[in-house]
């Protein structure tokens, strides 16, 4: 009979697996990673090391406060994600794009990024503003794209299992411009500089909409799980709300000084449980 620790740390790990790639994610696992052919990126370079690491878990949660910060980009999560009424189905078509596009087989990669495109040409709208969005903006998606690979790497940094030298980081930022650029991205940065005066430049677009308020208090204080998985998901949040900028704290109404001081331990804490308990997953194959 196994010890009762391994047995622990394999049902930890199935089921944060779960949650994250879905119920078909070991299907999908094997699909991505043992289909033959060319893939957009060499096994451990940065994108991999990166988009395979458990600090991802934290980085996730960072982008999409993050990126609620565009009343637009939000208005358009608010009136056609359906985060609230189907939250775990959202993060694992997130997971599964991001797996595709890093791991995958070139031909899959771009399949995934034709049905994104082809999503993002039906969702558009209005915000309650009255401005007009729609999904395939190249604007838009410039900020989600800058939002996004800025939180992963920021989480890397601080809590991945080895950190990227800044020419790795640049060539991150780099591999990444072209899934961005797949997706209709105009000229995405490609060097940690050029992110983050991409980042800048929508500094004075940025305003916590009620949407973005809901969102944040839905992410940080009412994620669905049950009362035994809250625990772990408070370090997760208080080490992705740590990485914020204090302007964007400040906008979303989140963090502190406690959160600012006990943050990022307790996000370095929530990484090394997940990959302890991940590791159990990834024994059993790609």
């Amino acid at each position: 009979m196994p010890h009762p620790v391994t047995q622990t740390r394999t049902r930890l790990g199935h089921a944060l697996f779960t949650k994250v790639a879905g119920d078909q994610g070991l299907d999908s696992r094997a699909r991505i990673h043992l289909t033959p052919g060319p893939r957009w990126f060499e096994a451990d370079s940065p994108i991999q090391r990166v988009h395979g690491d458990s600090s991802m878990f934290i980085g996730g949660l960072r982008a999409l406060l993050l990126q609620s910060l565009h009343p637009l980009a939000m208005a358009g999560v608010a009136g056609h994600s359906g985060y609230r009424g189907d939250p775990w189905g959202r993060l694992a078509r997130t997971a599964t794009f991001l797996a595709t596009t890093t791991f995958g087989p070139a031909e899959q990669a771009q399949e995934t990024i034709d049905a994104i495109r082809a999503v993002h040409e039906r969702v558009r709208g209005k915000a309650p503003d009255g401005r007009p969005y729609r999904a395939s903006d190249p604007h838009l998606l410039a900020w989600v794209h800058a939002a996004e690979i800025d939180s992963f790497l920021r989480a890397h940094q601080r809590y991945g299992r080895r950190a990227l030298t800044p020419a790795e980081a640049d060539a991150y930022v780099a591999q990444a411009s072209r899934v961005a650029t797949a997706l209709g991205v105009l000229e995405p940065p490609r060097t940690t500089a050029q992110l983050a005066a991409v980042l800048d430049s929508y500094r004075g677009e940025m305003a916590a909409s009620e949407a973005a308020l809901d969102a944040a208090a839905f992410l940080l204080h009412e994620p669905p799980l049950d009362p035994g998985s809250r625990q772990g998901y408070r370090l997760v949040a208080a080490g992705a709300v740590a990485l914020l900028p204090r302007w964007a704290q400040q906008e979303l109404r989140i963090g502190g000084p406690v959160t600012r001081t006990l943050g990022p331990a307790a996000g370095w804490a929530a990484t090394r449980t997940i990959r302890w308990a991940l590791a159990a997953v990834d024994t059993a194959g790609p």
